[in-house]
């Protein structure tokens, strides 16, 4: 019998929080870029990132999953579905479809480049991507109260569909978008219908987790969670089986304190936990540890 060789996970070090994987490739990245990226940098920051990615990371084929850290570099995403496309070649003729497990829609306005809420307004619009869904929002990100605050271009493209439970969304029968909202009353109907949807696509897929989507009793991380549990992402992962050409994970736990007055304010905003608040941090992390084991597994698998 032939061994199934499974390319190596790859750690981007940025913040420390990534407990070690097994057969791993880790890049030492935190003194470089962990001020320049956290939470969200310009558009020449991100640029430089690129490069350096490009210059440190193996080829597309020969690495397995990418863990990213802390949500906070959510927006790392960008660069990997990048790098993705160039090296699958695929095109407006051959698109690629993203699917990401969030419990926010990270499409939210951000005036000063791109940031782990905003980056996937930039993912949609890639002529490359034929569509992508971000699936079990919680978040009242997409309630009434924050409907000015989502980018209209994707949804209204039909470019990008929010996948969501307990949250109002009815503001979106008002701007004509309203088939771009997929509501149900728990996370057990909204993975079912999901997994069916996957089922007819048949698409190449890059798929994305940001662990904040699970229930506080799956994993904790630094910001407001949502309510899949780990069975849930399981059954997403084998509805993709076998078309799954790109990966990564975020949403590991760590504390840090910007030395950008601008950053330390904008996170304080969107409700972040305090350092006061991560006592249990150790704890957190190798509990957060064990999970990616268990996540890897899983896309290891495909």
């Amino acid at each position: 019998m032939t061994a199934t060789f499974s390319p190596p996970p790859v750690v981007l070090d940025v913040d420390g929080s990534v407990g070690t994987l097994p057969g791993e490739i880790r890049l030492p990245l935190a003194a470089a870029w962990q001020e320049r990226m956290r939470f969200g940098c310009g558009m020449g920051t991100m640029q430089a990132f690129r490069q350096a990615l490009d210059a440190a990371m193996p080829a597309v084929p020969a690495h397995g999953t990418v863990f990213l850290g802390s949500g906070d570099f959510h927006h790392l995403s960008w660069p990997l579905i990048e790098r993705c496309i160039a090296a699958h070649g695929f095109s407006q003729a051959r698109p690629l479809q993203v699917v990401v497990l969030d419990n926010h829609p990270d499409n939210m306005r951000f005036p000063f480049g791109v940031h782990c809420g905003s980056w996937v307004r930039r993912v949609a619009m890639l002529p490359q991507v034929a569509h992508v869904h971000v699936a079990g929002i919680t978040s009242d990100d997409i309630g009434a109260g924050h409907a000015w605050e989502n980018y209209l271009g994707p949804l209204r493209a039909g470019r990008l569909t929010y996948w969501s439970s307990g949250v109002d969304t009815g503001w979106a029968r008002w701007l004509g978008i309203a088939d771009r909202f997929r509501a149900f009353p728990d996370a057990d109907a909204l993975v079912a219908e999901l997994t069916r949807m996957l089922a007819r696509q048949q698409a190449p897929t890059y798929f994305s987790i940001d662990k904040d989507v699970f229930s506080r009793r799956v994993v904790q991380t630094n910001w407001d969670q949502g309510t899949l549990e780990a069975r849930h992402a399981a059954a997403v992962i084998a509805g993709l089986r076998g078309r799954i050409v790109g990966s990564d994970v975020t949403g590991d736990v760590s504390t840090y304190r910007y030395a950008a007055a601008w950053k330390r304010w904008l996170s304080a905003g969107d409700g972040q936990q305090t350092d006061a608040e991560h006592a249990q941090l150790p704890a957190w992390q190798s509990a957060q540890a064990a999970f990616n084991v268990w996540l890897l597994d899983l896309l290891e698998a495909d």
